[in-house]
């Protein structure tokens, strides 16, 4: 039977074009999400998109050192709240396993963190789920998995963490022309390839966009919202607003509102066309910090930042952590760790391009990191 019968595509890129010419051109936000999370060709279903044989490396990859000053963040939050029983650990897009092992093997040498808290593991891919459970199989704690962040039981404190997940969270783009703010479109051409179009005249969801962008940005600016990611920032301020806690976002992206055309796509460590050979390449935009911090404030929370990795990570202890492990290192293991720091807080590396944010409640006046 062909593939058109059985109404599935050989290829992602087929099935879109089909789509388009059934429906219609997609947004840049619902090509994101077909492109990630289609439940047959979708990047995080299809791909093992992690360490250097896949196409990134997250910084948990890089050294256990990130996973474990996480782990401490998360325990001194806690103890600041004053030690409450019920505490909800969680963490969304928690890739192959690997912070959240470190941080749990951080976290277990502060006496009660763990009888107060159950693990929850917030990941829209089933087979990253299995990999995930191979690697804290050997953990001990209490960890259950869910699809949704709304999935995760409501009553109780919460302490979260977001490494490289708002970067994936899909965006809507509009570009300012002669007509006014018009948007980005995907589109399929007469032989089936994806090309991206723009709406005929301006498009009402451009309203989205911060005014000082919106009414300031010059001719042919492009402006990138993601409903998506406001939407979970909202989600998780009001949640630590209403029952207690705090949380980390992490990610690369910019602290201030502005015009910029940030959607790439990454294959194998390397740049690649956004609409080439869909679900094959990880595809991503930076993310606004200072929307994400605006929603979250808005709902409730009390935030700070963003601030820089590098500056983030050097506060809370990590020179310090990698002085401890290279007392008993080989010198091999020394220049390695060495190498892993200045990659984690250089100001030209990941130190400097990813920035932080904290959400807590707002009785939660003083938080490691950010004094």
């Amino acid at each position: 039977m062909s593939p058109g019968a059985t109404g599935e595509a050989d290829s992602l890129g087929e099935h879109l074009a089909r789509r388009i010419r059934a429906l219609g051109p997609l947004t840049v936000e619902t090509y994101m999400t077909e492109v990630l999370t289609h439940p047959r060709h979708g990047y995080y279903v299809a791909q093992q998109p992690f360490g250097q044989s896949g196409d990134f490396i997250t910084a948990p990859e890089v050294s256990q050192m990130f996973g474990e000053l996480i782990g401490a963040w998360m325990a001194d939050t806690w103890t600041r709240m004053g030690r409450p029983s019920g505490v909800h650990l969680v963490e969304i897009g928690p890739g192959r396993g690997v912070l959240m092992r470190d941080l749990l093997r951080a976290a277990s040498t502060v006496p009660g963190f763990r009888d107060a808290a159950t693990v929850h593991l917030v990941d829209v891919s089933a087979p990253l789920q299995l990999v995930q459970r191979r690697a804290l199989a050997e953990s001990g704690w209490n960890i259950r998995w869910h699809s949704s962040f709304a999935d995760v039981p409501s009553r109780g404190p919460l302490l979260l963490i977001a490494n490289e997940l708002f970067d994936a969270l899909p965006i809507r783009q509009f570009v300012r022309t002669l007509a006014g703010w018009c948007e980005r479109l995907v589109d399929a051409g007469p032989d089936g390839a994806l090309r991206f179009v723009l709406t005929r005249g301006p498009s009402p969801a451009s309203a989205l966009i911060p005014a000082s962008v919106r009414e300031t940005a010059p001719l042919e600016s492009v402006a990138e919202v993601s409903p998506a990611a406001i939407n979970l920032a909202t989600a998780i301020g009001a949640r630590v607003a209403a029952e207690g806690g705090g949380a980390l976002i992490i990610d690369y992206g910019n602290a201030e509102f502005g015009a910029r055309d940030t959607l790439q796509a990454v294959l194998r460590h390397r740049s690649h066309p956004v609409l080439d050979a869909p679900g094959t390449a990880d595809i991503c935009a930076h993310v606004d910090f200072a929307m994400v911090a605006q929603a979250a404030r808005e709902a409730g929370a009390h935030v700070w930042g963003p601030r820089t990795q590098g500056e983030f990570l050097r506060t809370i202890g990590i020179a310090e952590r990698a002085t401890v492990l290279s007392r008993v290192a080989t010198p091999e293991q020394r220049d390695e760790i060495a190498a892993a720091l200045n990659r984690l807080v250089g100001p030209h590396a990941m130190g400097g391009l990813f920035k932080v944010v904290a959400l807590a409640h707002p009785d939660l006046d003083d938080i490691a990191g950010f004094q």
